[in-house]
This record gives structure tokens, C-alpha cells and sequence, in this order.
């Protein structure tokens, strides 16, 4: 691997400018809400990815951005909190849930019945789904067609799960990555042949990287899935209070609005 070292470094670089996802430490922070809420409200801890674009990212002065960080704070205003949202990283950021570091955790969480089985979570708030991301000039046009090849996934994800549910949990050709900015940068050196990742995660990086000559490929083999909040177990007075801001905000059209601002109509 030492003769990749210095291609690595200065593709990462390019890669985390275009994908404005340079992850701060652990400490790094997003105002709680906005600077003329009530000081009185509760305040709490929210847990995030800072690395996954649209959702959420770190901007270059340190400050955490996107669709989770906009629908988390909305959240809040309507149900009376505010929040501290913390860049955590995505291994690892389920457990400062469960010990306490954390009051949630909110990036692009998959709500899945294995993962119910240890944590809760609030009601779903935004559809997905996973694509596959390859060159243009790649044969692959279905997951049925990545059978054999080399298939980058961020560990521990929907995509990870999914690649080894059609392939089996001890396929070989899965090669879990950190993030998926680390995965896709792998396939754009030709580490891996695909990377399987969330749709619009996918498809914003298509979209900000014309001359990647990458594409993806969309197939119906994979399962619509549900982002949610995610607390500990056993948390409902933090669940009733998600599930009444989520449902404030969707009522009187605040997640409409962030949402066209972020994907359109």
C-alpha cells in the first residue's frame, strides 16, 4: 500500500474540499439552535457523522451543516429544546448513546429491527434507499453484476448490510472504509469496482463532481429504508418530545421547506 500513500493524501484532500465533509474532532460543535432562544430550554447532546453530505458535514470553519442539522434544530424549536450537535464519527457513535455521552444520535440512521432491538428510535423522518456508484465506462448495471467484484461500503452501514445479505456475510469482496468519501475514493483510484452507499449521498456527489466520470445505477433489489432518531432504550420522554416537534414541523410545512431547500420539490 506505501506506493498509494502520497495519491491518497492528495486525493483525499481534493475529495474533501468537493465534498465539503472535512470531519472536526470529536469536540467540534453546532450552535444550539439560534441565538435568541430561550437560555431556560433544556439542552441536548446529539451525536453525528459530520462526513456524509447532505446530511451532514463540516464546513471549513468548523461549524456542522446540513438537512439532519436543519430538521434536529426545527425539531427542537418546535417541541421547546435546543441542541448541541457533536461530530463523533460513524463507528463507535451508537455506544456515546448508550453511555449517556450523547442524548441522540441523528445521521442518516437507518432504523432497522436489529438495531431496534438495542436502541429506540423517533419516528422516521426522510426515505431512502441504496445505489451502486461506479465508472462510466463499468459493465455493472445491477446488484446481481457485482457478484465477484470488489465492493466499497462505509462499515456498519445499510450498504454494508445489504452487499453481504445478497452475498453472503463472509463475501470477500466486501471492503468496508471508515466513510464513504474514503470508499469512493478508493473506487476512483481503482481499489474497488462499485461503491454501495445511501441514494442522494450518492447522487450529490455525481452531482458536485461532473468530471469524476463516475455514475450510478439504481436497482430495485434493494429495500426502501427509514432514517430515524435514535436514543437510548428506554428514553420516551426524549422520544415523545422528537415525535411532537417532527410532527409540528411537518404540519405547518418547516420540513417541507428544508427539504426543497436541500433536494427540490
Amino acid at each position: 500500500m506505501k506506493k498509494w500513500t502520497k495519491l491518497f493524501l492528495v486525493f483525499t484532500l481534493a475529495l474533501s474540499v468537493a465534498l465539503l465533509a472535512a470531519c472536526g474532532s470529536s469536540d467540534t460543535q453546532a450552535p444550539a439552535n439560534d441565538d435568541a432562544a430561550d437560555p431556560s430550554l433544556p439542552v441536548y447532546k446529539v451525536g453525528t457523522d459530520a462526513a456524509y453530505k447532505p446530511f451532514e458535514w463540516t464546513m471549513p470553519n468548523g461549524d456542522i451543516v446540513g438537512f439532519d442539522v436543519d430538521v434536529i434544530n426545527a425539531v427542537g424549536e418546535a417541541a421547546g429544546f435546543r441542541v448541541d450537535i457533536q461530530h463523533k464519527g460513524w463507528e463507535g457513535l451508537f455506544e456515546t448513546v448508550e453511555n449517556g455521552e450523547v442524548d441522540m444520535a441523528v445521521s442518516a440512521i437507518t432504523i432497522t429491527e436489529e438495531r431496534k432491538q438495542k436502541y429506540d428510535f423517533a419516528n422516521p423522518y426522510f426515505e431512502a434507499t441504496q445505489l451502486i456508484l461506479v465508472p462510466e465506462n463499468s459493465d455493472i448495471n445491477s446488484l446481481a453484476d457485482l457478484e465477484g467484484k470488489d465492493i466499497g461500503v462505509q462499515q456498519g452501514t445499510t450498504g454494508d448490510i445489504a452487499v453481504r445479505s445478497a452475498f453472503g456475510q463472509q463475501y470477500s469482496g466486501v471492503k468496508p472504509f471508515e466513510n464513504t468519501p474514503f470508499a469512493i475514493q478508493a473506487l476512483s483510484i481503482g481499489q474497488v469496482d462499485a461503491v454501495v452507499a445511501d441514494n442522494v449521498v450518492v447522487m450529490e456527489y455525481v452531482k458536485a463532481n461532473p468530471n469524476a466520470n463516475l455514475r450510478y445505477v439504481f436497482d430495485d433489489a434493494f429495500d426502501a429504508e427509514y432514517y430515524g432518531f435514535l436514543v437510548k432504550k428506554g428514553n420516551t420522554e426524549l422520544l415523545e418530545k422528537l415525535n411532537e416537534g417532527l410532527r409540528i414541523i411537518k404540519e405547518n410545512g418547516t420540513y417541507d421547506a428544508i427539504y426543497a431547500e436541500y433536494f427540490g420539490q
